[in-house]
């Protein structure tokens, strides 16, 4: 393994090698661009999720929801302008990125494409 490269994002298995323009992971079989790598996580390591304007969200974080959102089961959706306090992040097979509770409608589960950070 080289110590410059970094560990497999879906195994994180250490002995990742180049081949042409990618990143292949031995281990696993994954193979991943390095820029995709750095545009996809943190410093920290974890995957970055932004809202629907480029910012980047975090647990605990206020976002506002930015378009008027049909809800199953309810007469009304959900409002564009709803304010949604104390978000978390989560990895939703289906693309909902952010559990939360929103007055009137109770816990549920949103895409971060369609909020914006207060």
């Amino acid at each position: 393994m080289s110590e410059d490269l970094p560990t497999c994002p879906a195994c994180s298995g250490g002995y990742t090698y180049e081949m042409g323009a990618l990143l292949v992971c031995p281990e696993c079989g994954h193979e991943w661009s390095p820029s995709e790598d750095d545009a996809s996580h943190g410093a920290s390591g974890g995957k970055v999720t932004k809202d629907a304007v480029g910012n980047v969200l975090a647990d605990g974080d206020t976002v506002t929801v930015v378009k008027t959102l049909k809800v199953k089961g309810s007469p009304t959706g959900i409002k564009a302008g709803t304010k949604v306090r104390n978000i978390r992040l989560v990895d939703g097979a289906d693309g909902h990125d952010i559990d939360c509770r929103i007055d009137g409608f109770g816990a549920m589960q949103l895409k971060s494409s369609v909020v914006k950070k207060v």
